[in-house]
């Protein structure tokens, strides 16, 4: 007789992850010789003492204690398919390296029972030396298959992965959706009881995504265990019948996949009041993302906007440097995380991006937003040319559109380069007491 305890695989109890982070001094432009050499053996001493406990070697001047995660607990039951849902730094991919055994927790117990087969970036578990055929067979040794095994599935492998032609090139000539093909055929065919999969899939192409997602069902349906992390919320939807939100390294919420997914869009990194997105600011000295407006036609509050609305996006950013060229993203998506929209002052030449220190404030105006009434995420970044986003909160808040009346709710067309190419402008607002736009020198 099966009990319930015994159709629990996953066992997570009070796991938390704890990092030692390292953080460089501000220097002085010139330092006496004296003083490098003092830092030098400050430094070795503190590397020496941290060896001597045990603990990690972390450079930098001052170190401080990170928690990926922090008190989590949960279960996952056989042939469930567990949706890990979370925003970037959120602790999923942790989650994922500690249930895989690739790194251990620095507290709590973790129970696994069964063959654990995890996919968590492209090549992992490959030897990038080895062939496609060489890595295949590696890869259901290191599961516990014997050659006969692997020999049986070997076809079907290749089949899905559809690279027959370079099966016997060293896969370090594989590109990345070829790697990522194979790998999660070999992940999903050599039978392993939990099947861990991570966002490597947004490598591969729609139509071998689609393949997975079908692949991952009847792998849940065969009675095996399938815990699937990923930014898209149609997919995991559609898989899915549990879901896991994480914050902040934290148990957010533990239930059904449309729970997880629905505070996930109602929990955005903004605070959303009226008519106005705000941030959490943090000291740093680079741009960031202050708050994001939402005003009528005439640059006042619009409290309730509503279909075909003139919709002012004001985006205000804060510097506390100049930045003399850049790029402003402002994105509108579904709940579920299909791109609706996304406007870029940059392809559209439309304004220069040159920030004072200060407050500095983009516009993105939607004159007749042609959304339909329900929510919606919306959005913006800061990039600047080489270097890498210098803020980018990419899942703000959600907006509620209302519908014009009873019988025009609005609609939202579907074409062209993203989903609903909305008509926009982008301008640069004169804003009281703000600094005005840097002049090229």
């Amino acid at each position: 007789m099966v009990t319930a305890a015994d159709d629990v695989v996953i066992r997570v109890e009070g796991l938390g992850k704890k990092y030692a982070i390292g953080h460089q001094a501000e220097r002085e432009r010139y330092t006496a010789l004296r003083d490098v050499m003092a830092r030098g053996a400050k430094g070795l001493w503190r590397k020496a003492a941290d060896m001597a406990r045990g603990r990690a070697i972390v450079a930098g001047d001052t170190v401080e204690e990170f928690w990926a995660l922090k008190d989590v607990s949960f279960e996952v039951k056989r042939g469930e398919v567990l949706g890990i849902i979370g925003r970037n730094g959120a602790g999923k991919s942790t989650l994922l390296k500690i249930l895989s055994r690739i790194t251990e927790p620095s507290e709590g117990r973790v129970t696994i029972k069964g063959r654990v087969a995890s996919l968590l970036e492209v090549g992992t578990g490959f030897h990038p030396e080895l062939t496609g055929r060489e890595n295949i067979y590696l890869n259901g040794a290191i599961l516990g298959m014997t050659r006969a095994e692997i020999r049986k599935k070997f076809d079907e492998i290749v089949a899905f992965a559809e690279v027959e032609k370079f099966l016997d090139t060293p896969v370090k000539r594989y590109s990345s959706g070829m790697y990522v093909r194979l790998a999660f055929a070999v992940a999903a065919h050599l039978e392993p009881e939990i099947l861990v999969v991570d966002e490597v899939l947004a490598v591969g192409d729609a139509e071998f995504q689609k393949k997975c997602l079908g692949k991952m069902s009847e792998v849940a349906g065969g009675g095996r265990t399938v815990l699937f992390v990923s930014h898209n919320m149609a997919a995991l939807r559609r898989v899915c019948g549990s879901g896991l939100l994480l914050i902040s390294g934290r148990l957010g919420l533990e239930g059904t996949i449309t729970e997880a997914v629905d505070r996930y869009s109602e929990t955005g990194t903004g605070c959303i009041k009226d008519n106005q997105v705000s941030f959490d600011l943090y000291p740093t000295d680079r741009p960031i993302l202050e708050r994001i407006d939402i005003l009528d036609e005439r640059g006042d509050p619009l409290v309730h906007p509503r279909t075909w609305d003139y919709v002012k996006f004001r985006i205000i950013f804060y510097s506390p440097t100049v930045v003399r060229t850049g790029s402003v993203v402002f994105y509108i998506s579904t709940k579920e995380g299909v791109l609706l929209t996304l406007c870029s002052t940059s392809p559209d030449s439309a304004v220069p991006v040159q920030f004072k220190s200060g407050e500095n404030a983009v516009e993105c105006d939607f004159p007749n937003i042609p959304l339909s009434a329900g929510a919606f995420i919306i959005g913006a970044g800061l990039a600047i040319p080489n270097i890498e986003w210098f803020d980018n909160q990419m899942h703000a808040a959600t907006i509620q559109i209302g519908a014009r009346d009873l019988f025009n709710s609005g609609l939202a067309p579907t074409v062209s380069r993203y989903p609903v190419p909305m008509t926009h402008i982008w301008r640069i607002p004169e804003m009281e007491g703000a600094p005005k736009l840097a002049s090229k020198q």
